[in-house]
């Protein structure tokens, strides 16, 4: 049977790099972006060459190199290595040039500003191109699990909680080495005064992490990967993850804003928003959202803006059968403006007290409404109400009533809730 006969790897044969890259491959583009920048201009630093040992590699070249890495799903600087001894494209992209992998972490660690500014100007291409609209942007997160594990993330609670554990375990040691100093049991007081020491040890770290908590302010601190945090990612599965914020144009589906952060998405709508109109210098554009980012003070800011912004409206529930009756929903109860009272759906007015209430050092809901434009209240149940005294008998049983509405009931003008209410925009969202 006859087979196609591959070419000799003794022969000897003259090419060139130029021979290895189709006229239409996409990395010729990358190469020409690449070569047509100002990179002083954008902030690159270029290490200045010394008059003794190896030159420095061009900062463009090390550009190229994290251009076709961004494009290709390559992020980690190893693999990028690699790919320049073995890739025919990354090969005629730096001239066949294999800068080390600290080398390439370390040009995107000095550079990040610089490579931000290159990101927006080329958001301003690709309009210039026709290839965003920048009249219709869809927002959404992504979870990107951090390299920590949950056991090395820590919260207040977290804390006094080992160290209540150490506390009892040290009392209940210094118990038993009492008993064993009675029956003079050499061995085991031996045993037991390493497991003291250890604990000691231990209280001591627990100690040092709740003193850099309160002083960084932060709810949490993580022992691996300093920045990360404990986020919900679904339901009630947690993980030790980033968000990865992302602003995508409906009309080729590009990116045209992007960053990472360190929380959930209730309160991240506004800042991506607004980098996103920077980005496209516009004065207005739609706004899209899922209901995880349904918070009226986010969409407030980015009305303020002038940001038409449409975000699907959250389903209120209530997974304790012992709760609130679904006729006594927050969003059964009417808000009157002019007077600053609700009206409940037995038709009673309630009130605010008037103050404001503060725990753990953080304001968890908040009363006077003319100051701070917040409905965050806790009601004045009116005795006269019908529903009151079924309330009453459950907290007399141990059932914890709400007492506060969520800031998402704040009633924005021209706010539209829901998704659902332009069919367009609806199949829009779900393409993005």
């Amino acid at each position: 049977m006859q087979h196609i006969v591959p070419i000799d790897r003794h022969q000897v044969s003259f090419s060139s790099l130029e021979e290895l890259v189709a006229s239409d491959d996409p990395v010729r583009f990358l190469d020409a972006f690449a070569e047509k920048l100002d990179l002083s201009k954008l902030g690159f630093k270029a290490k200045t060459i010394q008059q003794e040992g190896r030159p420095s590699f061009d900062p463009r070249i090390l550009l190229k190199i994290y251009l076709y890495g961004y494009q290709n799903g390559i992020r980690s600087s190893r693999r990028l290595e690699k790919e320049c001894k073995r890739n025919t494209e990354m090969q005629w992209l730096c001239g066949r040039l294999v800068p080390n992998y600290h080398t390439i972490a370390d040009f995107r660690k000095d550079n990040p500003v610089a490579l931000k500014n290159m990101f927006k100007l080329f958001v301003a291409f690709l309009m210039d191109a026709g290839l965003i609209s920048g009249k219709t942007i869809a927002i959404d997160g992504t979870k990107s699990r951090a390299h920590n594990s949950k056991k090395n993330n820590y919260s207040p609670k977290k804390i006094e909680r080992h160290l209540q554990y150490i506390e009892e375990k040290t009392l209940e040691y210094l118990t038993q080495l009492d008993t064993l100093d009675k029956e003079e049991s050499t061995e085991l007081i031996g045993d037991l005064q390493d497991k003291i020491e250890r604990l000691q040890m231990n209280q001591i770290k627990y100690e040092m992490l709740s003193e850099l908590l309160t002083e960084s302010g932060e709810p949490q601190i993580s022992t691996t990967d300093p920045d990360s945090r404990s986020l919900l990612i679904q339901g009630q599965v947690v993980e030790v993850c980033y968000n990865t914020q992302t602003a995508v144009d409906d009309k080729h589906k590009l990116v045209v804003a992007t960053h990472t952060i360190n929380r959930n998405d209730r309160n991240a709508l506004s800042a991506i928003a607004l980098e996103a109109k920077e980005n496209l210098k516009a004065n207005k554009f739609t706004l899209l959202a899922d209901k995880g980012y349904n918070n009226a003070r986010e969409i407030e800011a980015c009305q303020q803006n002038d940001l038409k912004t449409i975000v699907a409206q959250q389903e209120l529930v209530n997974s304790n059968p012992k709760g609130t009756t679904k006729e006594y929903l927050v969003d059964k109860f009417k808000y009157n403006k002019k007077n600053d009272t609700y009206t409940c759906p037995e038709g009673q007015t309630l009130t605010t007290f008037g103050t404001w209430h503060i725990k753990s050092g953080m304001i968890k809901y908040r009363i006077n409404i003319k100051s701070t434009g917040h409905r965050n209240v806790k009601i004045v149940r009116q005795n006269s109400c019908a529903q009151d005294d079924k309330k009453e008998e459950e907290k007399l049983n141990g059932v914890n009533m709400p007492n506060r509405w969520s800031e998402t009931i704040k009633t924005i003008p021209g706010t539209k809730t829901s998704i659902a209410n332009d069919r367009k925009l609806t199949n829009t969202y779900l393409e993005l």
